[in-house]
This record gives structure tokens, sequence and C-alpha cells, in this order.
């Protein structure tokens, strides 16, 4: 029997601060709001290009919700990857509703909101490259070392050598 692939990567800035709460069996959920703008050429040919932008409902569970709630506020620019999941409700008035959203896997921290670095808040490459898992980081440092930068900040001298098994993708 065939798989089938439910699979969304994508990259914009929150949209508001992550809210996260606890189920009544103790699990962390954490829901927030992603704005992903793309360039689309203006209808009237008078500006040019504009942007359009896509709203993301993004849910995450468990350790990556806590996580998720401590390291991203609003403005933050993130990489999200997870599987698309779609909800059927029925709203106030009795009328079915369907809601789609994006069930978080992994992410990634690219930027802090504006000026975030000014305001303290730590270098935005090494808290996204911090937040890249264990495979990543290892692939990135021996990347970087065969790439004549054995002094690289990110290569670190206890790294083991990887195998082609190790590699996520």
């Amino acid at each position: 029997m065939a798989r089938d692939w439910n699979k969304i990567t994508f990259t914009g800035r929150l949209g508001r601060d992550v809210e996260i709460k606890y189920t009544p069996s103790g699990q962390a959920v954490a829901t927030f709001s992603v704005a992903s703008n793309r360039p689309v050429r203006d209808e009237t040919e008078q500006i040019g290009w504009k942007d359009e932008t896509e709203w993301f409902r993004v849910v995450a569970w468990r350790e990556l919700a806590e996580r998720m709630s401590k390291n991203l506020t609003k403005g933050t620019r993130v990489l999200i990857e997870g599987r698309i999941q779609t909800q059927e409700y029925t709203n106030k008035e009795g009328q079915r509703q369907r809601s789609t959203e994006v069930i978080a896997n992994d992410y990634m921290i690219l930027e802090r909101k504006p000026n975030a670095v000014a305001e303290g808040e730590g270098d935005p490459i090494d808290q996204a490259f911090s937040n890249a898992p264990a495979a990543n980081r290892n692939g990135a440092a021996a990347a970087s070392r065969s790439n004549s930068r054995p002094n690289s900040r990110y290569a670190s001298q206890d790294d083991e050598e990887i195998d082609a098994e190790d590699i996520p993708f």
C-alpha cells in the first residue's frame, strides 16, 4: 500500500504572541498565527508588485509547545514545518464550519522581531541555529569545516564525523 504525504514548510512572521494552554491530562498546547507574504503583480500595473499575505493558524503540542511559548513572540520571523489538518465544528448559529490549521512538528527562528538584537535579545543567527535539531547542527558544523572555515563559531572540536544516514533529508 502506498503512503501519502501531508507536509507543509513555510516562513513568515508571528502575528501574535504564542498562547499556551494545558489539557486536563497536562499536555501543553500552543496556538499562534503566522503571516506569510509573497509578491504578486499589481493588477493595475501602477505599482508593479505588491505583497499578498496568507495567514496560517499553527498548533503545537507537548515539549514543542512549551519551547515555542518561551522562544517566540509577535513579529518573530520563523520557519515552520508540520502537517495540515482540517477540523469541523458547529458554530453558535448551528452551522457546520471548517477550520484548517498547521500542526507543527518543528520550527526554526530566522530573525527576531525588528530591533530585537538592539534590545538585547541576542544574535538571531545563533538563536536560529540553537533551535535546529542535533543532526542539522552537526551537519552544519561539518559543512562549515569542509568549507575551509575550521574556526567557524558553530564548529566544535567534539563534533563527530557524520554519515549520509545521519542527514535528516
